[in-house]
């Protein structure tokens, strides 16, 4: 079971390099000014989050890493995506992909039941595959368009569509649901904060070594990636996709 952990974040860190591969290949013919009329202002609320993440989060991540049991984050981890489960089996349920729906709602049954409250991921081991959807996913399954991109404080990359949609990701998150005590509740999101930074640290240091220019690195890769979720992975030609607005727009 611990090398289920290691494995879970070598797969974070490889979906994280995936994107960067994508942005760097992107970042000489990528989306272009088009997408991102508000450049000056993202690139200095990147340039805070990045320095939020250089001081704070990064080295708290590699602290909890390196000092915390495998054991307790390798069941903090099951723990957490046993609780995405529930919100992507809703979104998955939205979308129109009610197979996929059942699926992840198996998984929150299987390893709420067998696998101790989510402690260990029995789902996986049964053969039930893991989705991940949100609900800027789902609007951009409904036809919604990405609309400019957009760097948030803290929260990172995103777009005027998919921001907005972080406060019916927030409302549907089970965590408040199933903790009641504050305390306890903002613990948790501290430690799922750090768990999630843990496993792209790897990942982190290939954008250091390869991106010139990390802004548009980081939102080629973002944006190409965003759009291939939408699609689960097959997005049609960029001249049949309205919601992706090219350089000649």
């Amino acid at each position: 079971m611990i090398r289920t952990s290691r494995l879970r974040a070598a797969f974070l860190s490889s979906m994280l390099a995936a994107t960067l591969a994508l942005g760097g290949c992107a970042s000489s013919q990528g989306p272009g000014a088009s997408v991102d009329p508000l450049e000056p202002m993202n690139r200095a609320v990147f340039a805070f989050n990045d320095k939020l993440d250089e001081y704070a989060l990064k080295p708290a991540a590699t602290a909890y890493r390196d000092y915390v049991p495998e054991t307790f984050r390798f069941i903090a981890g099951n723990m957490f995506e046993n609780l995405r489960d529930v919100w992507t089996s809703v979104n998955n349920l939205l979308q129109g992909k009610p197979g996929r729906a059942v699926t992840d709602f198996s998984r929150v049954v299987v390893n709420t039941t067998f696998g101790f409250l989510g402690m260990g991921d029995v789902a996986s081991e049964l053969g039930l595959p893991k989705h991940r959807e949100d609900f800027g996913q789902t609007l951009g399954a409904w036809g919604v368009p990405t609309g400019p991109y957009l760097v948030l404080p803290f929260f990172g990359p995103s777009n005027f569509r998919d921001g907005p949609s972080l406060i019916v990701d927030a409302l549907g998150d089970p965590l408040p649901h199933v903790v009641d005590d504050v305390p306890t509740r903002n613990t948790a999101y501290g430690i799922r904060i750090l768990d999630t930074r843990a496993g792209l640290l790897r990942a982190g240091g290939i954008m250091d070594d390869v991106a010139l220019d990390r802004y548009l690195f980081m939102r080629d890769g973002y944006l190409q990636r965003r759009r291939s979720l939408v699609y689960d992975g097959d997005p049609p030609p960029l001249d049949d996709d309205d919601s992706w607005l090219d350089e000649d727009e």
